[in-house]
C-alpha cells in the first residue's frame, strides 16, 4: 500500500511540474485523435444522414452492417490497416506505417461507423417529426439533409464526443499500425501498455489519471449537451 502511494504521489508530481516526456505523449494522443474524430465526422455524418432519409434497395442490409461495424475488433482494424500500408500492401509506396498518419487512419476506421450509426438515429427521428413540414417547402429527401444536420448540431456534438471517447481510449489498433516509437507514435495507452510492463508505475498512473479526467470531461460534457438538448426540445414543445 505505502508502494502505491509512492508512486502515485510521483505520478501526481509529473503532471503538476510539466514533465515534458509526459505531456509530448499527450498532446500526440489529442492530436492523432483529435485528427481522426474529425475526418471520421466528415465522413459518417453525411452518410449516416443519406441512410436516414434515402430510400432504396439494400438500405436495411446497409443499415445492420454499419450498426455491426461498431463493433470491429481494435486489433483486427490494426491487422488490416497495417497489411493496407505495409511495403506489400496497396499503398505501402506511401511509407505510412509506424508514423502518426497510420494511427489516424485505424481510429477513423474504427469510429466512421460510430458516427455515421448515431448520425443516423438522429437525423432518422428528425425527418419523421419534419416530413410534412419539408414535404410542403417541396424539399427533396437529399436536399433536407443539410437542413436536418443543424437541427441535430447539438445531438451531432454529442456524436463527435463518443468518437473521440472511443478513439482517445484505443490500444490495439494504434500499436500494431504505430509501433510504440518513442517520441514518433508513442501515445498515452500504448505507454502505459510499457511502462506498466516495465515496472515504472509512476508515468503509467500518470497517464491513466490524465486518461481518466479526459473520459470525466468528455461525458460531462455529453451530459451536459444531453440536457441542453432536452431543454430546448421542452421550449419547442
Amino acid at each position: 500500500m505505502q508502494s502505491f502511494a509512492s508512486e502515485f504521489n510521483q505520478a501526481i508530481s509529473l503532471i503538476l511540474n510539466g514533465d515534458a516526456e509526459l505531456w509530448a505523449i499527450v498532446l500526440l494522443s489529442l492530436r492523432v485523435s483529435v485528427f481522426a474524430v474529425l475526418i471520421s465526422a466528415v465522413i459518417g455524418m453525411p452518410v449516416g444522414a443519406a441512410l436516414a432519409v434515402a430510400r432504396f434497395p439494400g438500405r436495411r442490409a446497409l443499415i445492420i452492417l454499419m450498426n455491426a461495424l461498431m463493433g470491429l475488433p481494435p486489433v483486427v482494424v490494426g491487422l488490416l490497416v497495417y497489411l493496407m500500408l505495409s511495403r506489400s500492401g496497396p499503398l505501402g509506396v506511401l511509407e505510412l506505417l509506424y508514423t502518426p498518419t497510420a494511427m489516424i487512419i485505424a481510429q477513423v476506421v474504427l469510429v466512421t461507423p460510430i458516427m455515421a450509426a448515431l448520425t443516423r438515429q438522429v437525423v432518422e427521428m428528425l425527418a419523421e417529426e419534419y416530413s410534412e413540414q419539408l414535404r410542403s417547402l417541396g424539399v427533396s429527401r437529399l436536399a433536407s439533409v443539410p437542413v436536418l444536420l443543424w437541427d441535430a448540431r447539438l445531438a451531432l456534438v454529442t456524436a463527435l464526443l463518443a468518437g473521440f471517447g472511443r478513439a482517445i481510449a484505443e490500444v490495439g489498433a494504434v500499436i500494431i499500425v504505430g509501433g510504440n516509437i518513442n517520441h514518433v507514435t508513442r501515445v498515452m495507452t500504448t505507454t502505459i501498455a510499457l511502462e506498466t510492463s516495465k515496472g515504472n508505475l509512476a508515468m503509467a498512473l500518470a497517464l491513466g489519471v490524465i486518461l481518466i479526467g479526459l473520459a470525466v470531461a468528455v461525458n460531462a460534457m455529453v451530459s451536459a449537451l444531453t440536457l441542453r438538448a432536452e431543454r430546448e426540445g421542452l421550449r419547442h414543445a
